[in-house]
């Protein structure tokens, strides 16, 4: 009995030494069953092009560093199934928008995580190691706050899918943004006042135009735009006070 031929995918993936210029390259990739778009990267990788150069590690959506374009939206690639997602057997995978590109799908996120640094993304302490451990109620309103938007780990989707960005490269981001309004929330953080204003400038908080992409898009199902709504009105009561 003849053996059946595999289903095949046609992938067009993104190639190019920089953000110089390059250009998509077509792959024909067997379909699989819950095949997903990071094994169908993995696959041209190891069986077609040893070139091509992509960004992973755990593969089960814990980190999120392989995150990317795919078919015009930026995704995870290890939790984005091919059948959820393909026009008929056609892909098209590029690396994240908003950010340099270093090679072919890997982006420099230098610039990401220092608008993180420049949202006051750190956490201040105000114990030493010889206190107790301050006890935060967890039904407080300020905990809830917390506790809704904490679970970012910095895959870029969100700022990849923000058109502010686009539009104001300066633009601290809705992940950055997300980060500050968590640690504004934190009674243990004693930068609250510093991190209000670096926040409340022109590139910040009040730059968002609440289209809701990032919270769309966001893999973990945080509302960033909740966050920075959370923000505008903190420094909004900041300033009728002559505190900024």
């Amino acid at each position: 009995m003849a053996m059946r031929e595999p289903e095949l995918l046609e992938v067009d993936v993104w190639r190019s030494g920089g953000d110089a210029g390059g250009q998509f390259r077509t792959y024909a990739v067997p379909r699989e069953d819950a095949q997903t778009v990071l094994d169908v990267v993995t696959w041209i990788q190891r069986k077609l092009d040893p070139t091509l150069a992509y960004r992973f590690a755990c593969r089960v959506g814990m980190c999120g560093s392989c995150a990317m374009t795919v078919n015009g939206r930026a995704r995870w690639t290890c939790r984005t199934h091919v059948a959820k997602v393909a026009r008929g057997n056609r892909l098209q995978i590029a690396p994240l928008a908003n950010l340099p590109v270093v090679r072919d799908l890997v982006v420099d996120m230098r610039a990401f995580f220092d608008k993180w640094a420049k949202a006051g993304g750190q956490f201040t302490p105000t114990a030493s190691r010889r206190d107790d451990f301050v006890r935060v109620a967890p039904d407080t309103p300020a905990r809830r706050e917390v506790d809704a938007a904490i679970e970012c780990i910095g895959c870029g989707v969100c700022y990849a899918s923000c058109d502010i960005v686009a539009w104001n490269p300066a633009y601290l981001g809705p992940a950055a943004l997300n980060r500050a309004w968590t640690l504004q929330n934190d009674v243990r953080d004693g930068d609250h006042p510093a991190r209000l204003a670096a926040v409340a400038g022109d590139a910040g908080c009040h730059a968002c135009h609440t289209q809701a992409a990032c919270t769309e898009r966001c893999p973990k199902q945080l509302s960033p735009t909740t966050s920075i709504a959370g923000l505008k009105r903190m420094t909004a009561r900041a300033a009728l006070k002559g505190e900024l």
